[in-house]
C-alpha cells in the first residue's frame, strides 16, 4: 500500500471481506525520507474462526514522489521473539556506554542526553 501521509500507513489487510491483519498499535520510530514504523498486530485463523497470537513487525519506507513505499520489513513472530531482540540491542547499546539522543523541542535548539 503506498500512502501519502506516513499517519495512513498501516498493515490492515481484508480480503472477501474479512479483515485478515488486524492492527493493534502503530509507533513511528523514525520520520523523513526513511521513515521507520512499528506494528503490534493479530492475523486470522480461518480455521478457528478467531484472531490468533500477538505479532510485531517492523516497517522502513522510503518517500519518493510524495507517496511512501514499503522498502524491507522484519516480522517477529512472538512476543518472545520480541524481547529476546530487545535484551540484544539494550545489552549492545550498554556495552558502547549508552547513546546520546538529540531532543528538539519547538522554539528551542536541540538538548543532547545520554540515554
Amino acid at each position: 500500500m503506498w500512502a501519502e501521509d506516513i499517519d495512513e500507513i498501516t498493515v490492515e489487510y481484508e480480503e472477501d471481506g474479512v479483515q485478515v491483519v488486524k492492527q493493534e498499535a502503530k509507533e513511528i520510530i523514525a520520520r523523513g525520507t526513511w521513515p521507520v514504523l512499528a506494528f503490534r498486530y493479530r492475523e486470522w485463523d480461518k480455521a478457528a474462526e478467531v484472531y490468533g497470537p500477538v505479532k510485531f513487525t517492523l516497517r522502513k519506507f522510503r518517500k519518493q514522489n510524495g507517496t511512501y513505499r514499503m522498502e524491507s520489513k522484519l516480522n517477529i513472530g512472538n512476543p518472545v521473539q520480541a524481547l529476546a531482540i530487545s535484551d540484544v540491542l539494550r545489552r549492545w547499546i550498554d556495552e558502547i556506554g549508552g547513546v546520546e539522543v538529540v531532543e528538539e523541542s519547538k522554539g528551542s535548539s536541540p538538548r543532547k542526553k545520554k540515554v
